[in-house]
């Protein structure tokens, strides 16, 4: 397997093209236009259309700011598919629907980048291991001078049941040492966006820590997957709609689950 690409701290994806100067865009708008045939640029009316109609699109992208989103987890295939990776499969999954390749290495996570419904979507998985989210996180904020109302993340949460999903817009840690470490780099500001994944409580008088990395048992793994598919909607209508919309919408819809299921364990 090739080496990924990495963007250092001087580098510029491409959705930088949508945050930056009016001059990077009017590249941007010129690259288009030296790739149109040079039938439809020999007409000065339809090269002038054509300056309009780029010109118009890459102003409204202008305007956009991008959404973030993190999913939490550990790198590595020793850890995939555990309890503690659910943040990692909400990603992948997003990243699948919508075509986006997660083959980039930036900010100390492996990084994707697309438009979604005409906004323009970061997606991120921190390679740090858990405990150190925070150091990929903040710095990815702070790349694309984000406000913390267009990031959401993604993790594991033991209070919910398994397969049940809920939007925060704020909050604590609850003891989750991979949010913990995200508050921490956002300089203890805690007004960023949640989507938290029910995995249940661990039995009896077993380890949390021992809980989180094991894998999920057949019928557990089908709840979790379900959740996983519905994150998709979720986000996409967080892209439509915004946070709050979205919030009322399947929040609703996911307390009625939470009442069925909360009952019903999880993984044993």
């Amino acid at each position: 397997m090739g080496q990924l690409p990495i963007h250092s701290i001087h580098s510029r994806p491409t959705i930088q093209l949508f945050q930056n100067s009016s001059s990077s865009l009017l590249i941007w708008v010129s690259v288009l236009l030296r790739k149109t045939s040079s039938y439809e640029m020999s007409s000065p009316a339809m090269a002038a259309r054509l300056m309009r109609r780029f010109s118009s699109a890459a102003s409204s992208l202008s305007c956009t700011q991008p959404w973030l989103f993190i999913g939490l987890g550990n790198p590595g295939e020793k850890y995939k598919l555990t309890r503690h990776n659910v943040g990692f499969d909400m990603i992948d999954a997003f990243a699948r629907s919508q075509g986006i390749p997660m083959t980039t290495v930036h900010c100390k996570a492996l990084f994707g980048e697309g438009m979604v419904e005409g906004v323009p979507v970061l997606l991120a998985k921190p390679q740090t291991y858990m405990n150190l989210s925070g150091e990929s996180t903040g710095p990815l904020a702070a790349y694309y001078k984000l406000p913390l109302n267009r990031v959401l993340v993604m993790y594991d949460d033991m209070d919910l049941p398994c397969g049940v999903l809920r939007l925060q817009p704020k909050g604590g840690h609850a003891r989750h040492n991979g949010l913990k470490n995200v508050i921490y780099h956002f300089r203890g500001n805690r007004e960023f966006n949640r989507l938290r994944i029910g995995i249940g409580r661990p039995p009896g008088q077993m380890d949390p820590k021992a809980f989180l990395l094991q894998p999920f048992n057949k019928t557990a793994r089908e709840k979790i997957d379900l959740a996983v598919e519905e994150s998709v909607d979720i986000l996409r209508t967080v892209i439509q709609q915004g946070f709050t919309e979205a919030a009322q919408l399947y929040n609703t819809e996911q307390k009625y689950k939470h009442l069925r299921v909360e009952k019903a364990p999880c993984d044993f």
